[in-house]
């Protein structure tokens, strides 16, 4: 499972350890391909630098029992700790589960797959190579949302997706948002869906920083398992639905990855948001933080056991949203009209368009930074106080108050 090899990445960086996973070979044959404009170009950037490098393989042929076809390119840049090098494949069908048989179109070498402009290199020459219509992202590897849990291995780091072992980066929230940026560019309009096949990403602070080069944003308020999505059976489905539109796409995912568990003893979480929606939420949000700064001592102690009850992720501090707004209401804290939770919880369920769980009743979608210790706010305050969510809704201000 992702959420037990998230700790023992986490401490192979500290220890400068990184474990070496079973993969396939793959095909050596260099393919030229004669693009021809499709519905759709599915561009899935996989880094296996790290302890999901056998996962990798996995999800290569479970794409490969579907392959490419008129409608859609499934294109990837491959990372591969065993192999030590990077290469670039346009998938295709075949009868192999045990081997990737796709052909190689491009051995790029050893790349840093933890630094944002590789992220951007691979979307330029996936696009110009496989152009399309509509083009669906997706990260594949470690994630740890919007900041990296402290193991106790010294002060924590961003580490938020893309975890490179080899060369010890990590692509920041920050540059995953500069990185979708020149994507957009590089398309010519937003990302019609960005996904992270990664652990704790469907966060609304890290939907807001990416919210201006994205249309559709996927992903998990939880850890994943190592098996991550279930391509196959997610393409075998979008295969089938001929000019989908890109929330009906990444419905189908949500619903595909929440029932590949739902058989197996892994509890899971995934959802959709539509990032047209988060100027009028991150307005709500804002309304409120301002109504609910200066509530008194007693209010506050209600205002934190809402969030120690509410439902929390592999990373403490990442409470449900939704969650907390309906614990926050049955508190009845004097002050806090419940007219003005109803209007925030009415908000931000706008947000999440889907919302696909296994064993989390109370995971709703979306999650959001509220640390309940002054040593955790403290931590990372200096960075929060950066993001866009937190200029846009003064989020950091509130928990500020709630916590001194």
């Amino acid at each position: 499972m992702r959420s037990v090899v998230f700790l023992l990445a986490a401490l192979a960086l500290w220890q400068g350890f990184a474990p070496v996973a079973k993969a396939e070979t793959t095909a050596e044959t260099t393919a030229e391909t004669t693009a021809q404009p499709k519905e759709w170009t599915f561009l899935i950037f996989l880094n296996g630098n790290n302890n999901l490098d056998s996962f990798g393989t996995l999800n290569l042929n479970q794409m490969e029992k579907v392959g490419s076809n008129a409608r859609i390119n499934i294109v990837v840049q491959w990372a591969s700790l065993r192999t030590r090098t990077v290469k670039r494949m346009l998938i295709q069908k075949d009868n192999d589960p045990a081997r990737v048989t796709s052909p190689v179109i491009e051995d790029l070498g050893r790349v840093d797959m933890g630094d944002w402009r590789s992220l951007v290199n691979f979307v330029k020459w996936g696009t110009e190579r496989f152009p399309a219509t509509k083009y669906f992202l997706d990260i594949w590897d470690h994630g740890s949302g919007w900041h990296a849990k402290n193991y106790g291995i010294g002060n924590p780091a961003p580490m938020d997706i893309s975890w490179d072992d080899l060369t010890g980066n990590h692509i920041t929230t920050a540059q995953l948002a500069q990185a979708l940026e020149e994507s957009a560019r590089i398309i010519g309009h937003k990302i019609d869906i960005y996904g992270s096949d990664a652990c704790l990403m469907a966060m609304i602070e890290i939907a807001t920083e990416v919210r201006g080069s994205v249309g559709i944003y996927a992903g998990s308020e939880e850890n994943e398992p190592g098996a991550g999505w279930p391509y196959d059976a997610f393409l075998t489905r979008w295969n089938n639905l001929p000019d989908a539109t890109p929330a009906l796409v990444a419905k189908v995912l949500s619903e595909e990855y929440a029932k590949s568990y739902r058989t197996t003893n892994d509890a899971v979480t995934f959802s959709v948001f539509d990032l047209e929606r988060l100027p009028s939420v991150n307005g709500e949000i804002r309304r409120f933080t301002d109504a609910v700064r200066n509530l008194d001592g007693a209010s506050v102690r209600k205002f934190l056991d809402a969030a120690k009850q509410s439902q929390s992720f592999a990373v403490t501090d990442y409470v449900d949203f939704l969650d907390f707004l309906a614990n926050l209401k049955a508190s009845r804290i004097p002050g806090l009209e419940p007219a003005s939770i109803d209007r925030l919880l009415r908000a931000v369920r706008s947000l999440v368009i889907a919302n696909d769980t296994v064993r989390f009743p109370r995971a709703n979608g979306v999650s959001v930074w509220i640390p309940t210790a002054i040593q955790t706010y403290s931590r990372h305050a200096d960075l929060y106080s950066r993001m866009q969510f937190d200029h846009e809704t003064r989020w950091g201000d509130l928990l500020a108050s709630m916590l001194k």
